[in-house]
């Protein structure tokens, strides 16, 4: 291997990781009306397929990122790209929707040990000008893997069946597998000598999984449901007394260095704002596309197609922004265009016709690139090299929570208002992130002033 490409090689495995849990996510929104009318299974039982998943991930993320930091991410990502092809495999010969639910949880579990290790790769292995443009790098192949999801699903489960969208995971996890073990990364000591905090673990993984499964449950059950209130407050009396546990634990599950980083928990409140406005709206928006202006499947996909174009356009984009200008101006920018393309959906869904909205999309997407390349490359980044691997949890724990916070406030508005009034409700959310945005630093580490 000629020196050019091994250092080549963290990035496609970074990016190869990342692609294909986004991928995953896609592809199986297309394939669970068959998998239903396969495996006679009820709506409930198609729900968990998902929410099982998601919980599994949401829960494991943070400790995943730890174990990384102890025991080398290379490692975790090995076991994480095995475990997620073999869970997919699982679910490919599954006899019944009961196993294809557990096997999900399991690929959840997978899932989590595999996305912290991939940006935590980009961390160690990076310089920080390159560590600019490998952000995007990923940012960008996300899009693609998360836009092209439906396209290859549909095609998969019309011509070979839905076990067919879980197959194609098993070569690219092969093949993450195969790249990890030709990188070399540097050692970091500290966080290899430290202990895990066994009971912070347990607890916050306990707060997130029920956080996420209470998010997930209400849009069928509502916010005042009584199993939603009981779930909400048990994860409040476990954050209490996580704050207690963490104050006394030796080394915390989240580290002080961590957690006292203005940029770190700004990008953390940054990301989880936009992406629960930007998830929100894109779930309204597409039930107004079909079911009120009458558009199919393929037209109202057309008419969001721009959102995943301007986020791979613009990633690169946002990573020579963030390079000239900084984190902070980059940021507001971006968060800015987000909230004006939702303002503009709300507009459009007013004016009753389909038209504008693939060019508020393009402004949507613009606009979340260079969130996205901002607060990522700002969280990693900022990050002391033996904690990468906890930031990357902890990033990739407000991208999966804020997008079930955006659907739930989406669901439970749009039972009670307009979508216009729902989609302005959105954007507010989203104008919420310009608070953390305006935290973050006006200059990149190292940068000139």
């Amino acid at each position: 291997m000629t020196g050019r490409l091994r250092r080549r090689v963290p990035l496609l495995v970074a990016v190869t990781g990342a692609m294909i849990v986004a991928l995953d996510g896609t592809v199986l929104l297309v394939a669970q009306p068959s998998l239903r009318n396969a495996l006679d299974a009820s709506p409930a039982q198609i729900q968990w397929t998902s929410t099982g998943y998601l919980v599994a991930v949401a829960a494991l993320l943070v400790l995943a990122g730890r174990l990384g930091d102890r025991y080398g991410h290379l490692r975790l990502l090995c076991v994480g790209a095995l475990g997620f092809g073999a869970a997919s495999a699982g679910i490919a010969l599954a006899p019944s929707v009961g196993w294809v639910i557990a096997l999900r949880v399991a690929q959840g579990a997978c899932g989590a040990l595999l996305q912290p290790a991939t940006l935590a790769v980009l961390r160690l292995a990076c310089p920080e000008e390159a560590l600019r443009r490998a952000v995007a790098v990923r940012t960008g192949a996300i899009a693609v893997a998360s836009g092209s999801g439906p396209v290859l699903g549909g095609v998969l489960v019309a011509h070979l069946g839905w076990r067919a969208v879980f197959w194609i995971n098993v070569p690219i996890a092969f093949a993450v597998v195969v790249l990890t073990l030709t990188v070399r990364l540097p050692v970091t000591e500290r966080a290899s000598a430290q202990r895990l905090d066994v009971p912070g673990a347990v607890l916050l993984a306990a707060v997130l999984a029920l956080l996420v499964h209470a998010l997930a449950g209400v849009p069928a059950r509502g916010w005042t449901a009584p199993s939603t209130l009981l779930e909400l407050l048990a994860a409040a009396g476990l954050v209490a007394a996580l704050a207690v546990s963490e104050r006394r634990a030796a080394h915390p599950v989240v580290p002080p260095a961590v957690t006292r980083s203005v940029p770190v928990t700004a990008s953390m409140a940054l990301l989880l704002c936009a992406t629960a406005g930007l998830f929100g709206s894109l779930f309204t928006a597409t039930f107004q596309l079909q079911d009120v202006l009458h558009l199919d499947p393929l037209g109202a996909g057309l008419r969001v197609l721009p959102l995943t174009v301007l986020m791979m356009l613009g990633a690169p984009l946002a990573g020579a922004a963030l390079g000239r200008w900084g984190p902070r101006p980059t940021a507001v920018t971006g968060t800015l265009l987000v909230v004006l393309g939702i303002a503009g959906l709300a507009q459009a869904a007013r004016a009753g016709a389909p038209g504008p909205t693939g060019a508020v999309f393009a402004v949507i997407g613009a606009g979340f690139a260079a969130v996205m390349v901002t607060a990522t490359g700002t969280v990693v980044g900022d990050a002391p090299p033996e904690y990468a691997g906890a930031v990357g949890g902890l990033k990739q724990t407000a991208t999966n929570i804020g997008p079930t916070l955006g659907i739930a406030v989406a669901t439970s508005a749009g039972a009670a208002a307009s979508t216009r009034t729902t989609l302005l409700l959105l954007a507010t959310v989203a104008v919420l992130g310009l608070l953390p945005a305006a935290l973050l630093p006006r200059r990149t580490k190292g940068a000139r002033t």
